[in-house]
């Protein structure tokens, strides 16, 4: 699919890491690299937007440009990256996180919760860990968990499909927090009442003075959907969810077929 001459060039680049910047095997190609600090010397600002916590974006450091922030753990916070300190957050407030976790608990028994703080791994003793644990892990019992505010509340099911436990867990959950998830294995993630990468992402970009229709983004996931929404040009990744597929302006190729630098390159002939 062309792209749309309107957006070239964009005065912001948003993009997930996961499945969209980042390849299959967890590395940014020097390909990408390239594209992304090209971008930057030519005036445009550049912010990854993930669920990624904070300090998995320390060795990312080099290709956050003069801004030095990432908007992480779905939005709930703007991080200094190269500081390594939260500058904004939207966190959930313990009791309305407890009062959730019950609720879902009590239809799904044999749920685990894990959860971020803006400094901090927690998890239930039993939580099923896809990555190693950081040395300074909390691990204690829900109550414990989640006695004070959290970026993310993490639900973990021993085998149902991230969409189908998705589906039963937003009704339960309403409109007391925000409830998605970015393609992980049997995992929900639970943000704040509103929060959600578009959110934060509108804020950063209106204090460089850059609009929606100025923007463009590229994503691959269901949290990724009201960034894309928000983008004046949306970009999807060949191997996104279908429901991203389906609501998106452009189709690039894949992550592992270096997609984001792909349209980047046209964008700014590269």
């Amino acid at each position: 699919m062309p792209i749309p001459a309107a957006v070239r060039p964009p005065r912001l680049v948003a993009t997930d890491l996961d499945g969209t910047l980042v390849h299959s095997d967890r590395s940014i190609s020097a390909r990408t690299k390239a594209a992304v600090l090209a971008v930057q010397e030519a005036g445009a600002q550049f912010v990854m937007v993930t669920a990624r916590p904070p300090r998995w974006l320390h060795d990312l450091s080099d290709l956050v440009g003069a801004h030095g922030v990432a908007i992480v753990a779905n939005g709930a916070i703007l991080y200094d990256v190269v500081g390594r300190k939260a500058i904004r957050t939207a966190l959930i407030d313990p009791a309305v996180a407890l009062e959730v976790a019950l609720a879902i608990r009590a239809e799904l028994p044999d749920v685990e919760f894990a959860i971020e703080r803006t400094d901090r791994y927690g998890q239930e003793p039993h939580y099923l860990n896809r990555w190693p644990k950081p040395d300074d892990t909390l691990v204690a019992q829900l109550d414990e968990l989640l006695s004070e505010p959290a970026a993310k509340l993490l639900v973990r099911h021993p085998s149902r499909h991230s969409d189908d436990l998705l589906a039963i867990i937003d009704p339960l959950v309403g409109t007391r927090v925000t409830a998605s998830h970015s393609g992980g294995t049997s995992l929900v993630e639970i943000s704040a009442s509103g929060v959600s990468k578009a959110a934060m992402l509108a804020e950063f970009a209106a204090g460089l003075g850059i609009t929606a229709e100025e923007s463009i983004a590229f994503g691959d996931s269901l949290n990724d959907l009201p960034m894309l929404a928000w983008a004046g040009t949306s970009y999807g990744m060949a191997n996104a969810h279908p429901d991203v597929l389906a609501m998106v302006d452009v189709v690039c190729r894949t992550n592992d077929e270096d997609g984001v630098a792909t349209v980047l390159e046209e964008l700014f002939n590269l």
